[in-house]
This record gives C-alpha cells, sequence and structure tokens, in this order.
C-alpha cells in the first residue's frame, strides 16, 4: 500500500468529503442522499479541493516543500480551488436564471416539461477552504500514523 501512498492518500479523502457532505445533506433534508455520495458537486466540504490539495499536502511532506512535484501540485490545487468558486459558481447562477425562466415561461405556456438543469455546481469560500483542512488533516494522518 505504502507504494501507492499518494493515489491512497487523495481517494480516501474524496471518500471522506463525499461521506461528509452526504451526512450534512441528509440530516439537513431529513432523508437519505445517496445522489450526493455518488455525484455530488457543490456543497459541504469541496471534494475537489479536497482531493487536490490532500496530494499536494502529502508531496509536501513526503518529497519537501521546496520540491517541484509539491509546487505543481499546489498550484494545480489552487487552479481547481479558484475554477470551484469561480467559474463553476457562476455556472450554478445562471443554471438557476436558466430554470426560472423555463418554468415561468416556457412550461407554463408550451407544456414542453423542459428538465431541470443543476443548480449547485460551485462553491463558496468556507466550503473551498473546508475542503483544503479535511485534505490536509488526512495528509498528515497518513504520513504521520499509517505510513
Amino acid at each position: 500500500m505504502a507504494e501507492y501512498k499518494y493515489l491512497v492518500v487523495a481517494f480516501t479523502t474524496l471518500v471522506l468529503a463525499q461521506s461528509i457532505k452526504f451526512t450534512i445533506e441528509s440530516i439537513r433534508d431529513n432523508k437519505l442522499k445517496w445522489g450526493r455520495f455518488f455525484n455530488g458537486s457543490g456543497g459541504m466540504p469541496s471534494s475537489h479541493s479536497s482531493f487536490t490539495f490532500s496530494l499536494a499536502i502529502m508531496l509536501g511532506f513526503n518529497e519537501g516543500f521546496t520540491s517541484p512535484l509539491f509546487a505543481i501540485a499546489l498550484v494545480f490545487s489552487l487552479v481547481v480551488a479558484y475554477d470551484s468558486m469561480g467559474l463553476r459558481k457562476e455556472s450554478s447562477k445562471q443554471a438557476e436564471a436558466i430554470n426560472k425562466i423555463v418554468e415561468e415561461f416556457i412550461n407554463r405556456h408550451y407544456k414542453i416539461g423542459i428538465k431541470h438543469l443543476k443548480e449547485e455546481l460551485g462553491h463558496n469560500p468556507i466550503e473551498v477552504i473546508a475542503g483544503m483542512f479535511l485534505g490536509f488533516l488526512t495528509s498528515s494522518f497518513f504520513t504521520f500514523v499509517v505510513f
């Protein structure tokens, strides 16, 4: 398992983030939200940020925080975090507006039945920071306890 430690940590962090998201939303909605576990973008914590940041931190712990591998992984994880708060968040707003237009004008007058677009795509800064923190915790645990 040690030879795959970077993948083990990244995917463990991803599963943890999705499990936390599933638990939070199931409690909030008082119903099991299995769809959020298997196909959940958006929400608390950011699984994309936790996934990429755990890899960067794991590389930092093992290869050194001055290594080119850490630098590449850190830049990659920051781009993912920025994208989830920027572009994907704006896509969420657009989907919300399109859904409102479809619901109020098209479906009401023409009875076409256009399906709703998924609205929860991006993250707010707290969700991204929580994902990064989860990635840091998971990497720390695996580095200092497991491996």
